[in-house]
């Protein structure tokens, strides 16, 4: 080809990659939330989309796609076209699913690419009020004590619920027996009944109950305090390396441009900011995050193993 053509072929095109790149989003985006509406998962996703929706004028779909503990909506994202108009709200279910589930229609590594961890709330260890045990302590001694084991309830088979108690089992070597119920309102009425002995549901969940002495409070799962209940210690304090929370994160197809998620990265850590978004934070007792996209990758590989670990120890079998 003439060298004069080929410059100004390159001329030519050159603009119009720029002008292409600075178009985006130029349509709706649409979120996928794998869970039923309401949820923290879907508030995040809607407060986050508002933002997207204020910088860029662009409306954010949110679009609740539930089923298979989150498999479901998280595959659609997997399998979309990675251009950025299709993303994924998600909870830390998606890494203990990796294991839980023996067959997955997408790889959570390979096919998701990370964006940011937008929140993260921690789980309170809560006993009913009939159990004598002040602490963590007394708890465990009387576990050992008696002849029959103390019942914990869980929100399901796989939840953080279920395996904050698999943990708690395996490195303080007290058994106990785990009855799983179908979602919080189910496992929270069980343990206000006295139905189960033990829980482990969100702060916020708990705490009106821990308010009115239907729940006991005995210590939070995430290795930092929490600001709900900042006179709990951490299991983390007792058995090192103790870490389990409910974290919120945001993910695109793997192969979408890198210009585009930092851009959607740039633009999450803008959200949390906004004021709607600091009173979901104190209204859900949750914390802020807003980390980069190498350290949410790094944290994904971390959470994977640790599930890997409880539930191969525990048995754990999806429901169903």
């Amino acid at each position: 080809m003439n060298p004069r053509l080929t410059v100004m072929a390159t001329l030519l095109l050159t603009p119009t990659a720029h002008l292409h790149a600075q178009q985006y989003p130029s349509k709706p985006i649409r979120m996928i939330v794998p869970f039923v509406p309401g949820g923290a998962t879907d508030l995040l996703a809607r407060l986050v989309g508002a933002r997207y929706n204020a910088a860029w004028g662009q409306p954010v779909l949110v679009e609740n796609r539930a089923g298979a503990g989150g498999n479901i909506g998280a595959e659609i994202v997997a399998k979309a076209a990675p251009d950025g108009y299709t993303l994924l709200m998600n909870s830390a279910s998606a890494t203990v699913n990796v294991t839980l589930y023996p067959k997955m229609a997408y790889d959570l590594k390979r096919d998701l690419a990370p964006i940011t961890i937008v929140a993260s709330s921690p789980i309170v260890l809560v006993v009913h009020p009939s159990v004598p045990a002040r602490n963590v302590t007394e708890l465990l001694k009387l576990a050992k004590s008696r002849k029959d084991t103390l019942i914990y309830g869980s929100n399901g088979t796989g939840t953080t619920s279920h395996l904050t108690g698999e943990l708690l089992a395996q490195m303080s070597g007290v058994k106990f027996t785990h009855v799983a119920y179908k979602g919080a309102g189910a496992s929270t009425l069980a343990l206000i009944s006295g139905e189960t002995e033990i829980g482990f549901p969100a702060v916020t969940s708990a705490r009106p109950h821990v308010a009115t002495g239907k729940m006991r409070a005995l210590a939070i799962t995430t290795k930092r305090k929490s600001s709900v209940f900042p006179e709990l210690p951490t299991l983390d304090s007792m058995y090192a390396g103790f870490d389990i929370d409910n974290w919120f994160a945001l993910w695109a197809p793997t192969g979408t441009p890198q210009t585009i998620l930092s851009q959607l990265h740039a633009e999450a850590l803008k959200s949390l900011q906004s004021q709607d978004m600091k009173n979901f934070m104190q209204r859900e007792g949750a914390e802020p995050v807003g980390n980069s996209q190498a350290d949410f990758a790094a944290h994904i590989n971390r959470e994977i193993e640790k599930y890997a670990r409880i539930i191969k120890l525990s048995g754990a079998k999806v429901d169903g």
